[in-house]
């Protein structure tokens, strides 16, 4: 056990820089900068919906405390919409609203993970899912499948299978996939399901790109096995609403029950003004907001991928390319810097899970001839 000065594991073996390592060296760049390092957009929420329009003559309270699971006005619509979407019947009592799906998750591993059990991660990742189960004393266990290492649901089965042990406990999914913007199969969401079934484990599934598909069809895991499966949705990248902090976790009542508790001792409760304008984006212009974003984001994707010479997304707001044949001796970190000295920052692939020579582009990030400034600049040291 660490005893002063030294500091416990769980801390050590969290990365800190997650999403770029070089941003330090932009202190010394006097021109333009390209942050697409990080996943956001540079679009306002929908009129209406923005903290400028609430007010507390209209919300009176609205600056203290909600209470621990959510609004309940908010709880209720969030169950009707998800009834509706996915099919799977939703009552309040198996939703908790979170500090964004950030809090979902954590919220959803501290109720089913403990010290010393595996969570296995399919790679490539959102890096915080890795930093989340770090923190709960349970280890991180990467199965590498969206990046080309598995063809086909069997293959992807087969890789799970391979990394199982009697200390595996849960298996996470992300679809539309961040970092890669792939949208999985609706064969591999049901092979996973069924998988995790007959092993005994819980689920965890993050779909908070739901909104923004660009080909093929989101496959909601939990009306696949609803009994186990603990699913994260963001407000932040559905609506343009990332520093509200407010997303929601939906699961079985007996296991919400817990992450609740969890939630109460950890962010205690979402910020009640970020609730609000979430009940006010869901009864208001949100599905045409999201109608507007999603033609403009499948449009600068498809454009940045065709001048890098990659495939399109088909979901998510990312590019996850391989640079090996141009790191030089200094590897990934000597690539990054030449974009950071030119002002483009991007994400490092290790982030990502076991990807040494990836990096992760978002095409949202900033406005869209700021975007296109940082391709070509990205383009031109790939030699594309």
């Amino acid at each position: 056990m660490p005893r002063f000065p030294e500091i416990a594991d769980a801390a050590s073996a969290t990365r800190g820089a997650v999403y770029s390592t070089v941003a330090a060296r932009l202190a010394a760049h006097s021109g333009e900068r390209y942050p697409l390092h990080i996943g956001d957009t540079w679009m306002e929420p929908p009129a209406g919906c923005r903290m400028e329009d609430l007010h507390v003559a209209e919300y009176p309270g609205m600056h203290r405390y909600a209470p621990v699971a959510g609004l309940p006005t908010l709880l209720e619509a969030i169950a009707a919409r998800v009834s509706a979407r996915s099919g799977q019947a939703t009552a309040v009592d198996e939703l908790l609203i979170t500090s964004g799906a950030t809090g979902a998750l954590a919220a959803a591993v501290t109720a089913i993970a403990g010290p010393g059990d595996e969570v296995l991660i399919l790679a490539p990742y959102w890096p915080l899912i890795e930093g989340i189960v770090h923190q709960r004393l349970a280890i991180p266990v990467p199965v590498p499948a969206f990046a080309g290492e598995v063809a086909d649901a069997e293959a992807l089965i087969a890789a799970l299978e391979a990394r199982l042990s009697p200390r595996s406990v849960a298996v996470y999914l992300n679809t539309p996939n961040n970092p890669t913007g792939r949208v999985l199969p609706r064969a591999w969401v049901e092979a996973v399901a069924a998988w995790a079934r007959s092993r005994g484990l819980w689920i965890l599934a993050d779909e908070v790109y739901e909104d923004y598909i660009y080909a093929g069809e989101h496959v909601y895991t939990r009306p696949l096995a609803p009994e186990r499966t603990l699913a994260a949705h963001s407000f932040s990248k559905a609506y343009g609403m990332a520093g509200n902090r407010c997303g929601y976790l939906i699961g079985p009542a007996e296991v919400i029950v817990h992450a609740r508790k969890a939630a109460a001792h950890t962010f205690y409760s979402t910020p009640t003004a970020a609730q609000i304008a979430a009940e006010r984006v869901l009864a208001g212009p949100g599905d045409a907001w999201v109608r507007d974003a999603r033609a403009r984001y499948q449009a600068l994707g498809e454009a940045a991928a065709a001048r890098l010479g990659v495939p399109a997304p088909a979901g998510s707001t990312f590019l996850f390319l391989d640079v090996a044949e141009h790191l030089d001796e200094r590897g990934l970190g000597g690539l990054l810097e030449r974009c950071a000295d030119r002002g483009l920052l991007i994400a490092p692939g290790p982030s990502f899970g076991p990807y040494p020579t990836h990096v992760r582009l978002c095409f949202t990030s900033a406005p869209p001839e700021v975007v296109e400034r940082g391709v070509e600049i990205l383009a031109a040291i790939l030699g594309r």
